[in-house]
């Protein structure tokens, strides 16, 4: 048994699979810069390969499912402790058990994998609902946002279809990159905090009338702080317009 090392890309994911069957079984999967060797077995570090992960891809739509596709990839955007044993042991079972795998809830193989995607995916709704835009220079829309997990591309076809002819930069600035979309064509990139662009002449002011607006419909008799942190954690507010202290 070996463990694999990879570059932390999904194609490079699916070539540590590959080697799984083809080459040794795997005693874990890490990412390179993170590994720690032990005393106790060997490792090998996997150079992601496209025809490998290509093999993969195609044998999980359609031994398993595309639906167990998509979602062994939204438990892959996670940031869950050894997700990526995770998915190779849900992999190994899929192949068994086919498409009927989604419906085995009480098995433990399962029920990982499961928890991993909902994170991503309570992210990406509670995302949907939070993010604040702010105008900057150029006529471009700008939010910033630390989520907990890899959502990026998760959440860029809902505001693509939602700004449609506005360009809009999402910036994840835990992971220094960005969504980048105009006119419903979108990319990611690597985007450093220096690199965010200036706000625009009017963006305090309407900043300040946002504020006014959510303080002055609220009913503070009716304040629940303990439902509102429920449905807007905490850790989200530094980034809601709402919360924030305004300078200048």
């Amino acid at each position: 048994m070996l463990d694999y090392l990879y570059d932390g890309t999904f194609e490079g994911l699916l070539t540590c699979v590959h080697h799984h069957y083809y080459t040794d079984r795997a005693s874990g999967i890490f990412r390179g810069e993170y590994y720690q060797s032990n005393m106790l077995g060997g490792f090998m570090e996997v150079e992601t390969d496209p025809h490998k992960a290509a093999v993969v891809y195609e044998a999980v739509e359609r031994k398993i499912s595309s639906y167990d596709l998509k979602r062994v990839y939204r438990a892959f955007l996670s940031e869950e402790d050894n997700k990526e044993m995770k998915i190779l042991r849900y992999l190994v079972l899929g192949f068994r058990e086919g498409g009927r795998i989604s419906m085995l809830h009480g098995n433990p193989v399962v029920f990982d994998l499961q928890q991993a995607e909902y994170k991503v995916t309570r992210e990406v709704d509670r995302m949907l609902g939070l993010l604040r835009f702010s105008a900057v220079k150029g006529g471009i829309l700008y939010s910033a946002i630390e989520p907990d997990n890899d959502i990026l591309e998760l959440i860029a076809g809902h505001f693509c279809d939602r700004l449609k002819n506005d360009p809009f930069i999402v910036h994840d600035l835990k992971r220094k990159k960005a969504l980048i979309a105009y006119r419903r064509q979108w990319y990611i990139s690597a985007f450093e905090e220096k690199d965010t662009p200036e706000a625009a002449e009017d963006e305090i002011k309407y900043r300040r009338l946002w504020k006014s607006y959510f303080e002055n419909i609220a009913i503070k008799e009716r304040t629940n702080p303990r439902c509102q942190k429920n449905f807007m954690p905490v850790r989200y507010w530094k980034h809601l317009t709402e919360f924030t202290t305004e300078k200048g």
